[in-house]
């Protein structure tokens, strides 16, 4: 009963300050499912597909009015050395560079990069080390993918906010 007498009177205060939803911008939930993502090669590039066709709605049954190109560079930094001078904790550094490019025209409308840091532990069992490598990179991946499609559907609300003012 509170919390619904909290937001009843959230609500106006947002909306005088002209605060918009961002997927109540019209045309931001059909663009996003309409970007096909061509990934990169190897194992980041399966999980950044993976998880942004989950996270852009991608309707298969229809052509595809943008594609998602991206590269990446994953670079791991020992961090912490044991007296035997092995690392105890190692740093994931994954940078995604990406350009939204419309199928049409073949012109590229939005270039951007996504750098996220992950840290793991290191381990001696050699299972339990792979183990903490490949769920540091899921991590990094499952990021790097949240910020790829913030930036597009920030472009596409701006975008739609344009086509409103015209």
């Amino acid at each position: 009963m509170i919390k619904r007498l909290a937001l009843l009177l959230i609500l106006p205060v947002l909306t005088s300050c002209g605060f918009t939803p961002l997927y109540a911008e019209r045309g931001v939930g059909p663009a996003l499912s309409s970007v096909e993502v061509i990934p990169p090669k190897g194992r980041v590039g399966y999980l950044m597909q993976e998880q942004l066709d989950d996270a852009l709605a991608r309707q298969r049954g229809e052509p595809a009015r943008y594609r998602l190109t991206m590269t990446s560079n994953e670079v791991r930094t020992p961090r912490g050395l044991r007296v035997d001078n092995t690392a105890t904790e190692y740093e994931l550094n994954l940078t995604v560079t990406y350009s939204l490019i419309e199928n049409l025209s073949g012109k590229t409308l939005k270039t951007g990069i996504a750098p996220v840091t992950v840290t793991y532990e290191s381990s001696d069992a050699p299972y339990a080390g792979l183990s903490a490598q490949t769920d540091a990179q899921e991590r990094a991946v499952i990021q790097a993918a949240t910020l790829v499609r913030l930036d597009l559907s920030r472009y596409f609300a701006g975008e739609a906010t344009k086509a409103a003012a015209r």
